[in-house]
């Protein structure tokens, strides 16, 4: 049984993978329900949800052409203490195969590192890879992450699908 469910649909801009669900959003069933994480405020400050959302209202991101889920569905807790067996990459690629979305964003350098199957977590921003759409790395919004906490990649972000939906 997964955790949280995916929240996915045809045509959407963007599709948001995360690592799994924090204690908090397993707690109540919700993404990104952490004390302390900017994913809603982001997605508002940068535009690309034109209301500002509480992690209850998680469902309403497919209005905005938004999807979310998360490479462990399975598993939840922060990510130094999950398994890595609980991670499937393969699966994210049979979602994005089956709901095509336009961009893939990580939200956090270490998601993307284990479902690219790379060394080494790649730097915030656009990158390419073979069979998936455009992909961006953005830096984690988690409140653990406060830190390494940079708002210009979700604003890159913001600038490539709003680009995107100009007639």
């Amino acid at each position: 049984m997964p955790v949280l469910p995916d929240y996915l649909a045809p045509d959407l801009d963007i599709v948001f993978c995360g690592m799994a669900a924090g204690p908090r959003s397993a707690a109540i069933g919700h993404y990104y329900a952490g004390r302390g994480n900017r994913f809603w405020t982001i997605l508002h400050e940068t535009g690309l949800a034109p209301a500002q959302l509480a992690p209850e209202e998680d469902a309403r991101v497919l209005d905005f052409g938004i999807g979310l889920t998360d490479l462990a569905k399975e598993a939840s807790g922060v990510d130094s203490a999950l398994a890595p067996t609980a991670f499937d990459p393969d699966r994210l690629r049979r979602v994005l195969d089956r709901w095509r979305p336009r961009r893939l964003a990580f939200t956090g350098r270490t998601s993307a590192r284990i479902a690219l199957g790379l060394k080494k977590n790649p730097l915030p921003g656009l990158c390419r890879a073979e069979g998936l759409p455009p992909v961006w790395v953005l830096p984690s919004t988690s409140g653990a992450a406060n830190r390494y906490w940079d708002p210009v990649p979700w604003q890159d972000l913001a600038r490539d699908v709003a680009s995107s939906r100009m007639p």
